[in-house]
């Protein structure tokens, strides 16, 4: 079976505490584009992971998808598989695109071996694999909150009248790097640091022509003091007319909004 593997953007991201886990609770929006990875998965003698097109880090046996067969192994009596996977989502960029081949993993491998899983049952194996993961069982706009995992939907029907463009800058942004030196937004209450806590959704409700003003990714900060140049990625959307651009995720890439 073959599917398409599609990226997500952050729209907002607010870094609101850190969890005795040694996580952080946030509040995002996630929302599907079109940007895509291919992934196959057939029957094998052995399970084997083959992986083509941009570079992936790391031992392939490492791969969220192989963790994602894993995963369901654990629980159902399903044969060894082959995943092909061809990578064309950029690699720590803030897409998403190794948690969306996970997720995509766990559905296809429902759908090939009859394991009548639920939407919320395979949101749940998801979630083990990684924050943002569950969101790519739904695939479609939603809030994040607690790591990213708890999940509503909310409506942001409005972006059909606007078109995204994607910028992959060349620097590649850790997870840990972009966590370095960030300060959550209840330390910055206490320090007395003015912000805005309106709840995202409602800040969205606002006309996009207004979100520059309202809808900010706190990881911004950080990351553009470590790598200052993703910051005239950002400027450069405005200057070819976006009314909105935003660092996805925790980076490297950004996206703007233009009308159509």
């Amino acid at each position: 079976m073959i599917v398409y593997p599609n990226a997500k953007i952050n729209i907002g991201l607010k870094v609101l505490e850190k969890r005795p886990d040694g996580f952080h609770n946030l509040e995002t929006v996630f929302y599907p584009v079109d940007k895509y990875d291919i992934l196959e998965i057939t029957e094998a003698p052995e399970l084997q992971m083959i992986q083509y097109g941009l570079e992936y880090p790391g031992n392939p046996s490492d791969n969220l998808c192989v963790k994602a067969y894993q995963l369901l192994k654990q629980d159902y009596n399903i044969p060894p598989v082959a995943i092909h996977l061809y990578k064309k989502i950029p690699v720590g960029a803030g897409l998403g695109g190794g948690s969306s081949d996970a997720a995509y993993t766990i559905m296809v491998l429902n759908k090939l071996y009859n394991l009548n899983l639920t939407h919320t049952q395979m949101a749940q194996y998801a979630s083990v694999l990684g924050s943002d993961c569950p969101f790519f069982i739904y695939n479609q706009p939603m809030l994040g909150q607690g790591r990213g995992e708890e999940l509503t939907p909310v409506s942001l029907d409005i972006l059909q009248n606007y078109r995204i463009k994607l910028v992959h800058p060349p620097y590649f942004v850790s997870t840990a790097q972009a966590y370095g030196g960030i300060i959550p937004r209840n330390i910055k209450q206490q320090q007395g640091i003015p912000q805005d806590s309106r709840p995202l959704p409602e800040l969205l409700s606002a006309p996009v022509e207004n979100w520059k003003k309202l809808i900010v990714n706190d990881f911004e900060e950080t990351v553009f003091n470590k790598i200052p140049e993703l910051k005239n990625y950002k400027n450069n959307l405005y200057k070819e007319g976006a009314v909105y651009a935003s660092m996805s995720g925790s980076g490297s890439t950004l996206f703007g909004i233009f009308e159509k």
